[in-house]
């Protein structure tokens, strides 16, 4: 299906406004059943980027380890940050996404002046300077290449897992819901990796009473600056 090429439109817009440095920010792993929520910071400068780049989801799983290898080398730098299963059970999603965003970023060698964040929702916040932008791993290029760099590296994550527990075939799934993978939940349950807050334990009731409940915690101001 053709496609249009992400750009460097919003990075532009961002220097001009005097960021020097922009990186972009995607995330894997939000909807999976297990294994941790991923998300990648990725600077890459105003160079043409490699043929092919785009939202990963819409590439072939050999076309996505192709790119990955080219991206390794072409970016200026990239950081993977995560957040376990326990901690998306613990803190829930939003704050976990938040965790590993803030992981990834600060693993940068250099600080960004600016966040291209993938989507409508600021779950970064401050004091971070952040740009949403729907489909933003579809149209900036350092949000596409964070896009791809985050799904090869958690996929492989995620099959290295699936060599320990093949039933669950996370080489195939990566974690999230699947028939093999809902199938070997309800005859094993659930492994040491897999979330024990999500819905998908109230429909193994040989399971359920392992359902993690996260009390909500007092009211706290959700800071956001974009720009």
């Amino acid at each position: 299906m053709p496609y249009e090429p992400p750009t460097h439109s919003v990075e532009r817009s961002l220097r001009y406004a005097g960021a020097t440095v922009v990186a972009g920010v995607d995330e894997v792993g939000r909807g999976a059943w297990a294994g941790p929520v991923t998300v990648c910071a990725a600077v890459t400068g105003l160079r043409r980027p490699p043929e092919g780049l785009t939202d990963s989801k819409l590439l072939t799983p050999r076309r996505r380890a192709e790119l990955c290898a080219v991206l390794a080398d072409w970016v200026t730098a990239h950081a993977l940050g995560h957040a376990s299963a326990e901690e998306c059970d613990e803190l829930g999603m939003t704050a976990a996404l938040r965790l590993a965003a803030v992981r990834a970023l600060e693993a940068l060698p250099v600080r960004p002046d600016a966040v291209i964040l993938d989507g409508k929702h600021n779950y970064l916040g401050g004091p971070w300077r952040v740009r949403t932008v729907i489909k933003g791993d579809q149209k900036c290029v350092p949000v596409a290449a964070a896009s791809v760099l985050a799904k090869v590296q958690r996929d492989g994550f995620m099959a290295q897992l699936g060599a320990d527990h093949p039933a669950y075939a996370f080489a195939d799934n990566a974690g999230y819901p699947s028939p093999v993978h809902r199938a070997a939940l309800a005859e094993f349950g659930p492994s040491p990796y897999h979330r024990l807050s999500w819905a998908y334990l109230d429909d193994l009731p040989a399971w359920r009473h392992l359902k993690k409940v996260r009390l909500p915690g007092p009211a706290t101001e959700q800071l956001t600056l974009e720009i």
